[in-house]
């Protein structure tokens, strides 16, 4: 069952023994974008990946990434229904390319800065690319459920609470046990998201626990 987000605020200041009027709302909700950042930095979780289309612009080199990109996974180019990955090379690749902006189909891409992508040659047309993506993490709070309180709610929460004592400047102990359950954690879902679902069991088997077998 889900847990709702003012469930969530009740079950953090229970854990620190503490009212809202040391910890508010205000600063718990900032504890719980810290650890959605944080688990968005370490952990590569489908929920994040998205997709988006655009069309280029011929004559012009750059397009803009969506406002909610964070990694740009791979940009594919759409030419009358056939579908192709472009090259990431960096922007000094892109420059010895093409210097003279040279005008046809794109073959390679870099990031331009943090809003936008060059491409190498110069688009000729409009073409349609595809855009995929690493996006912002969403937010938990009163209006939004997300991926994270609906399925790693052990995780988020003893994020929060070693940021709520680290704020409090609580017992080391306390603060020691919540960052190491939450770092176990973290662990755990990155072996979900990024090992066991991403392997096929079909091509590659189960994957395997080692278990320790002392000599007698």
């Amino acid at each position: 069952m889900t847990i709702s987000y003012s469930n969530f605020l009740t079950q953090i200041r229970n854990y620190t023994e503490v009212d809202s009027n040391v910890l508010s709302d205000t600063i718990i909700d900032q504890f719980i974008r810290n650890t959605e950042l944080d688990i968005a930095g370490n952990v590569d979780y489908d929920d994040l990946r998205k997709y988006a289309t655009s069309s280029l612009v011929a004559s012009q080199r750059y397009v803009n990434l969506p406002a909610d990109a964070l990694v740009t996974r791979s940009v594919q180019i759409i030419n009358s229904g056939t579908r192709n990955f472009l090259e990431k090379r960096d922007t000094s690749f892109i420059s010895e390319f093409n210097p003279t902006e040279a005008e046809g189909e794109p073959k390679y891409f870099a990031n331009w800065d943090n809003t936008s992508i060059v491409f190498a040659p110069t688009p000729n047309t409009t073409y349609t690319i595809q855009v995929n993506y690493i996006k912002d993490p969403p937010h938990f709070n009163s209006t939004t459920e997300t991926y994270l309180s609906k399925y790693q709610e052990n995780l988020l929460l003893h994020g929060v609470l070693a940021e709520c004592f680290r704020y409090l400047k609580g017992p080391y102990d306390l603060y020691k046990l919540y960052l190491d359950k939450y770092n176990e954690n973290t662990q755990a879902f990155a072996l979900q998201q990024m090992g066991r679902r991403r392997r096929s069991e079909y091509d590659e088997g189960v994957p395997r626990i080692r278990v320790p077998s002392p000599s007698p």
